[in-house]
């Protein structure tokens, strides 16, 4: 599989922009059902969505939250020579970190761990690190070091090497973060990686933008603009709602058949790829599956008839004059027991269920976000 990373990378060089290969790994959830352990780890890391997403003076625990249906991932190489490390790039967040070779928790002994020992670039940091997590937390130190990203180097770029883990990230598919949101959101306090990217001249635009497919290969982040040839017709570009550190917009309403269901008079979501399905307000999630004709499983989560999702309408998102319609093939999500529905309760937030339907554009430059619809491979 690493050759293919390499293959792709290495091909995917034009234009002035930088493609990275993504994979869509087994979820936690379908690792979890293997085992047996979906219920045991359901009940002691209950997944709060919105956790990371509320102002830090009202957060009691921090950013992150046990997501076991997030499944994209991509390839960076940290040190000289690189260590490469298997990464989940998070809209909803800004700090780059990987798990440590010093990492004693269970978490650790699946996934690829750093070595500051073996990286003659290497510089330790004066900050230790901690993101606190709705479901437990993370913590180590901080350093420095080269970040390999495709064929970009960054130079002296801070990240964090976890020395504990949380339980719950023991079968995530991915070994790290990184951070694609705004530098105020950073935990560690340094620049993150993508604006490190700009700042030190190794992209031409400053946006990145990102291609997510139901497949096991074929999805993309894009470093340093857009191709067009993973979208159909043009790209739609949504301003950022107010001054956050988050990738906010405003939906206007949310409607089926004409008629509106949630969002009613507006809200504001987040458009984050760490957060896998569409999550918003308990009542307008209860009245969206209501229209769904779901009914609530034993866990609560919303599940239809796997023999009727074919006749289920488009949910239609009204964002600031332009209408971006999800058929049901994009917002059921099939497994071999049941069809749930992508939609759970929390604070709006635009997560995977979206961006597979529409190829999604962040131009930090611009304080914008640009929807497309993707092309299905």
């Amino acid at each position: 599989m690493k050759s293919v990373f390499v293959l792709l990378t290495f091909l995917a060089v034009s234009q002035g922009i930088i493609k990275i290969p993504m994979m869509r790994g087994k979820s936690a959830r379908q690792q979890l059902e293997e085992r047996g352990l979906l219920e045991e780890y359901r009940s002691k890391f209950p997944h709060n969505p919105a956790a990371k997403f509320l102002p830090r003076d009202e957060q009691s625990v921090v950013p992150m939250t046990f997501d076991p249906d997030t499944t994209y991932y991509g390839e960076i190489g940290i040190g000289t020579p690189p260590q490469m490390f298997k990464v989940l790039f998070d809209t909803g967040s800004s700090d780059l970190w990987v798990p440590s070779v010093s990492c004693t928790s269970s978490a650790c002994v699946k996934h690829s761990k750093f070595n500051s020992s073996a990286s003659s670039t290497f510089q330790a940091g004066t900050r230790t690190f901690r993101i606190s997590y709705y479901s437990g937390y993370t913590s180590g130190i901080t350093g420095y070091d080269l970040i390999k990203i495709g064929n970009l180097f960054v130079d002296h770029q801070i990240f964090g090497i976890t020395e504990t883990e949380s339980a719950f990230l023991d079968f995530v598919p991915w070994d790290g973060i990184v951070g694609l949101a705004f530098p105020g959101l950073s935990d560690q306090g340094g620049t993150p990686l993508f604006n490190n990217l700009w700042n030190q001249g190794k992209i031409d635009q400053y946006m990145f933008s990102m291609y997510l497919n139901s497949s096991v290969e074929g999805s993309m982040l894009i470093l340093g603009g857009t191709d067009s040839s993973y979208y159909i017709r043009t790209l739609q570009w949504i301003p950022l709602y107010q001054a956050t550190n988050y990738w906010n917009i405003e939906i206007r309403s949310i409607t089926i058949n004409g008629n509106t269901v949630a969002c009613s008079g507006g809200c504001v979501a987040s458009v984050d790829s760490g957060t896998s399905l569409i999550i918003g307000p308990s009542k307008d999630i209860t009245n969206i599956n209501g229209w769904l004709g779901a009914s609530s499983d034993p866990n609560g989560e919303a599940t239809v008839s796997c023999g009727v999702t074919s006749y289920l309408p488009e949910i239609v998102f009204h964002i600031s004059g332009y209408d971006f319609a999800l058929p049901p093939s994009a917002y059921i999500i099939q497994s071999a027991s049941e069809c749930r529905t992508g939609f759970a309760s929390g604070t709006w937030i635009l997560g995977e269920v979206f961006m597979r339907q529409f190829y999604t554009a962040f131009d930090v430059g611009n304080n914008r976000v640009g929807f497309a619809q993707a092309v299905r491979s």
